[in-house]
């Protein structure tokens, strides 16, 4: 449970911890983006017979990628043990920073279960990233910017520590899901949606478990990483896994693949 002294007021800067402890609270209760893969994926993306999300519904192009062997691939919020231990049974070397510890242990139980090696690192990614310069080949970064206002310091931070010619994998929403009902069966609020800017928004997210989310504009997400340093090299849009917006193909969510200039 939130306690009231956590968000006393719907300004709190806090909003990150909120969000870490909802998604401990998410996996517990068996959140679908918290299960950790099993053995016989892992060994079957040991023979290269293997898939990775960065959106609900389609695999991210194998060719999106770089020569995974002895690639050095920062997870961005990617706990959960779900793309990290494909990437190391391609023999890349992997680290996953995450804000949630739910998520991290998952990633730690599936490296000793499977006996890789994987760096975890628990923290928030509104703070600079805690990696010397182009340090990476490759960042993974699956939907999570939408549990942070501000997205072009992350752009900027992925840039600074991916190598040049370093490849940024992102997904995100385009933020239609925010304006209906849980149902999608009504429109309920408007864009942007900012709970940090709108106490009775931050309340109703509180109170439903929900996080702290917000939408972001195209301009955010793929303006800001031209902004940031990259060349933005192809992209797709992908619906979501259940409910009436899927059932009509409403697109979104995007995923980008970009390079570093």
């Amino acid at each position: 449970m939130i306690l009231l002294t956590e968000v006393h007021t719907y300004m709190d800067k806090r909003y990150t911890n909120i969000n870490s402890k909802i998604f401990d609270k998410w996996v517990e209760q068996g959140w679908e983006w918290g299960q950790p893969i099993n053995h016989e994926v892992f060994e079957k993306a040991k023979n290269n017979d293997w898939f990775v999300l960065l959106t609900p519904t389609k695999p991210v192009p194998q060719k999106w990628f770089c020569e995974m062997k002895n690639a050095e691939i920062l997870g961005l919020a990617s706990g959960g043990g779900q793309q990290m231990p494909i990437f190391a049974a391609l023999g890349a070397k992997c680290t996953v920073l995450d804000y949630s510890e739910k998520q991290l242990l998952s990633e730690k139980e599936v490296a000793r279960r499977e006996n890789y090696e994987i760096k975890t690192i628990r923290a928030d990614m509104t703070n600079p990233l805690p990696f010397e310069d182009e340090t990476f080949d490759l960042i993974f970064h699956p939907i999570s910017n939408c549990y942070i206002e501000d997205v072009l310091p992350v752009w900027k931070e992925c840039c600074r520590v991916l190598k040049k010619g370093g490849i940024l994998l992102a997904g995100f929403d385009n933020g239609i899901n925010y304006i209906f009902n849980d149902e999608e069966t009504e429109i309920v609020h408007k864009l942007p949606f900012n709970p940090l800017k709108d106490k009775q928004l931050y309340e109703e997210s509180i109170e439903n478990d929900w996080g702290i989310q917000f939408s972001h504009t195209i301009e955010e997400q793929i303006a800001g990483q031209l902004q940031a340093g990259f060349i933005l090299t192809d992209i797709y849009q992908d619906t979501n896994d259940s409910g009436r917006l899927y059932e009509f193909n409403v697109p979104t969510f995007y995923a980008t693949r970009s390079v570093k200039r």
